[in-house]
């Protein structure tokens, strides 16, 4: 059963972020930064809603994931999920960026990356001393297991937004059937909790299944292409 937060974080994760997700961890070269000049223009053209200026913006400021990541190297998180948190950071950053309010574009998404890493370590450090709101609680009427999150989520929407989220996971979960294999499915759901469960390191999931963690970020990567274009279509 896939819960709401999983859902809205994993759809935000795909319509912006997979090729950011193969530059990362398919290779260790990334793209070079925009020219001031082709900076700005992309900045102009974000203000009016362009997504492929938007697109550009995050690829050509991927290193700047990386070399904030490296601060947090001695930490007890896998790298590689550093990398995808800050990624995250790097997105918001660039969706709220205000270039009116004249501020430098690396220097307030630098800040977005390192808060989104930060947040993300506080927050596992304090799930060793707490509850963890995806563990089972029960079930529904159909049997659906029923986590602790999902009764504070529906508590504070509207029937609206539960109808829009419960859609959003059935079409999801018929994707991932129709066009994924069995193991890049299995991997998705053990990397983004969507079973319901605690989302699981590439380490983790290497480990569980006999295969090198490279593979499984190469399976990773895969399998979020196939999603993201087949929901884009």
């Amino acid at each position: 059963m896939f819960s709401a937060l999983c859902i809205s974080s994993f759809f935000s994760f795909l319509k912006v972020a997979v090729f950011g997700v193969a530059y990362i961890q398919g290779s260790n070269l990334f793209p070079e930064p925009l020219s001031s000049e082709e900076e700005k223009n992309c900045l102009e053209r974000l203000k009016l809603g362009d997504d492929e200026a938007r697109n550009l913006l995050i690829e050509r400021n991927l290193r700047l994931v990386a070399h904030v990541c490296k601060k947090y190297s001695n930490s007890n998180v896998d790298q590689d999920d550093l990398i995808s948190i800050g990624t995250i950071g790097l997105i918001k950053g660039i969706n709220s960026f205000n270039v009116d309010k004249g501020s430098k574009l690396s220097t307030y998404v630098s800040r977005c990356i390192q808060n989104e890493v930060l947040m993300h370590l506080r927050s596992t450090k304090k799930l060793n001393a707490e509850v963890y709101l995806n563990e089972p609680i029960g079930k529904d009427k159909d049997d659906n297991v029923i986590t602790l999150q999902e009764v504070l989520e529906n508590d504070d929407k509207n029937i609206e937004d539960v109808v829009d989220t419960k859609f959003k996971i059935k079409n999801l979960y018929n994707k991932m059937k129709e066009i994924l294999k069995d193991r890049e499915k299995t991997i998705l759901e053990l990397r983004f909790g969507l079973n319901g469960a605690k989302p699981k390191t590439q380490n983790e999931i290497a480990d569980m299944m006999g295969i090198s963690r490279s593979y499984v970020s190469r399976i990773e990567t895969k399998a979020i292409g196939k999603l993201s274009k087949e929901l884009k279509e």
